[in-house]
């Protein structure tokens, strides 16, 4: 098990990186009004039956939060149900083709190489900044269509769909703060709205050959998609395509770090290296939750789920379950299986989960090939955003040398 995360000031709420699973594999929280489910084959279960447990959430929480949340989520393919759901991901999949993904992989090594030279030679790199976070970001902005050169913004947007209070959320999806987050993330849905509106307009006069320009063309029952379902589907995109990968990096570094044989193996031998992601995305899932509301009464892991209840899949604990994982607390690329939740299952698998895993195995090779030497610098610890859902390096300094 990882111990620095003590001395690193990860949220203490990430319970199962210190080895502390619940008793009971699906738990009903009477204070925040909401099930937990922590077993595997209970969060498969949950996640694999979108008729039971649906995305759509904002029916629960719309009362509460109020319509203009519900009106500005409406349509967004990670709240969708079948069939929206099904012919709109129909629409963004071409993007993640293995053939796109492999048509991606020069563009990658070239862009990874770019940003290392960028970075300054002063023997400390920090890897969030210098290339775990702008490499996915010019990525999925290429394939978008949209100036690279916006990726601050990009980085604004994103991180303004993710609450980093770390709070408890409610039934109806409150916490602590959660009037400054709603009111934050609906300034900044409508200031990237705008932003788009701009590229979506010129789309419909120049089409191209990207992303949007498909979007933008495309029609879903018959209908042209609307500016703001264009707007939302890109939102999936930016996470997908982006927040995924700049975790993923950051997390396999502190995973490698924390297990120098293992690091050593890696280095030896590369083809080793996905293997590694792999367990790395098991062992720190970048999302540690992902939430379903309950459609009718369900049965899961013998315990009877009401219909209309928030119900919160703890896929951090689920990727632990000894049920499933020999030794799970340990750190062991090559398992095999490896059946992690981390990408989810069923109708809501991530959809930038192939490019992730490509972004990670390229931009990581380059890396062990420029610095022989690669760690952590203990007086300068990574900052990681205060959440219980996440686990996000969003500094992380690293002593390098060539």
């Amino acid at each position: 098990m990882i111990t620095r995360f003590d001395t690193w000031g990860v949220d203490e709420r990430q319970f199962w990186l210190r080895g502390a699973l619940p008793e009971q594999v699906v738990h009903f929280d009477a204070e925040s009004r909401m099930w937990h489910v922590y077993g595997h084959a209970e969060a498969v279960r949950v996640l694999s039956d979108a008729k039971l447990f649906s995305s759509n959430m904002m029916r629960l929480m719309a009362a509460e939060i109020g319509a203009d949340v519900e009106e500005a989520q409406a349509g967004e393919l990670l709240y969708l149900d079948p069939p929206r759901h099904t012919r709109l991901r129909r629409l963004v999949n071409h993007a993640f083709t293995p053939k796109v993904l492999a048509g991606l992989e020069s563009k990658i090594a070239g862009l990874t190489h770019e940003l290392l030279d960028q970075a300054p030679a002063t023997g400390r790199l920090e890897l969030v900044g210098a290339l775990a976070y702008p490499l996915p970001v010019i990525v999925i902005a290429e394939l978008l269509g949209v100036p690279a050169s916006d990726r601050d913004l990009f980085r604004e947007w994103a991180e303004s769909l993710i609450p980093t209070t770390g709070s408890e959320v409610s039934l109806v999806g409150r916490f602590e703060g959660q009037d400054k987050v709603t009111e934050t993330t609906l300034l900044q849905r409508k200031e990237f709205g705008e932003y788009l509106a701009e590229h979506i307009e010129d789309r419909r006069r120049h089409p191209r050959e990207d992303l949007l320009s498909g979007l933008v063309h495309a029609e879903v029952d018959g209908e042209r998609l609307s500016d703001k379902e264009i707007a939302t589907l890109a939102d999936v995109l930016l996470l997908a395509g982006h927040v995924t990968t700049t975790m993923l990096l950051g997390n396999t570094v502190l995973c490698l770090d924390s297990h120098p044989d293992e690091f050593a193996r890696v280095r030896a031998d590369r083809s080793r290296l996905p293997d590694v992601i792999e367990e790395s995305l098991r062992y720190l899932p970048p999302f540690a939750v992902t939430a379903r509301a309950s459609t009718a009464e369900a049965e899961v892991g013998g315990v009877v789920i009401p219909p209309d209840q928030l119900v919160m899949v703890w896929l951090g604990a689920a990727n632990r379950d000894p049920r499933v994982f020999d030794a799970p607390a340990e750190f062991r690329p090559g398992r095999d299986p490896n059946p992690h939740l981390t990408f989810s299952r069923g109708i809501h698998y991530c959809i930038g989960a192939g490019l992730a895993r490509l972004e990670g195995r390229i931009a990581l090779g380059i890396l062990f090939d420029r610095f022989r030497e690669i760690a952590t610098i203990p007086d300068e610890p990574p900052q990681f955003i205060p959440s219980a859902q996440m686990l996000n390096a969003h500094t992380l300094p690293l002593a390098v040398s060539s």
